[in-house]
């Protein structure tokens, strides 16, 4: 089984250069987790192995997932 920690949603983001404000549009488009101690991005994908362990785990009441950080304005 794998250790898996610090999991959190990420938010798409606004990226247009000339924006004066960045901004997410609310949209959760994958997951950052501490997988075996390594930081890894993880696909909103049932395919996907990483993924479906931390929706176990979450089932299980075993593991929380943490809403995305609002972007930084400049």
């Amino acid at each position: 089984m794998s250790s898996i920690t610090n999991v959190k949603f990420l938010a798409q983001i606004n990226f247009d250069p000339n924006a004066q404000v960045k901004f997410s549009n609310g949209e959760n488009i994958r997951l950052l987790a501490t997988i075996n101690g390594i930081q890894k991005c993880v696909p909103l994908d049932p395919a996907n192995s990483d993924y479906s362990e931390i929706m176990r785990q979450v089932e299980a009441g075993t593991l929380v997932i943490q809403p995305a950080d609002e972007p930084d304005t400049p």
